[in-house]
């Protein structure tokens, strides 16, 4: 499933909309953008778990991507 996560990378950050409303969600209720991210990846046949996307984020070389995923799991 890590090949969905990455996919499901993709297809979010490809959408600006979306991309700034988790990033939204994630200054008020990280662990729900996260669960957010999940529902997601459900709805478009992406299936991911939590620390599948934590893993996959952690990978990604970009600082606004850094940045949240840090602020997300300070909130768990």
């Amino acid at each position: 499933m890590s090949s969905n996560a990455a996919e499901l990378y993709k297809l979010i950050n490809a959408n600006p909309e979306k991309k700034q409303d988790l990033f939204r969600q994630a200054l008020q209720n990280p662990k729900g953008a996260l669960q957010a991210i999940c529902a997601i990846g459900n709805e478009m046949n992406l299936p991911v778990t939590l620390e599948e996307v934590k893993d996959y984020l952690s990978t990604i070389d970009d600082l606004d991507t850094k940045k949240w995923l840090l602020k997300a799991r300070g909130g768990m």
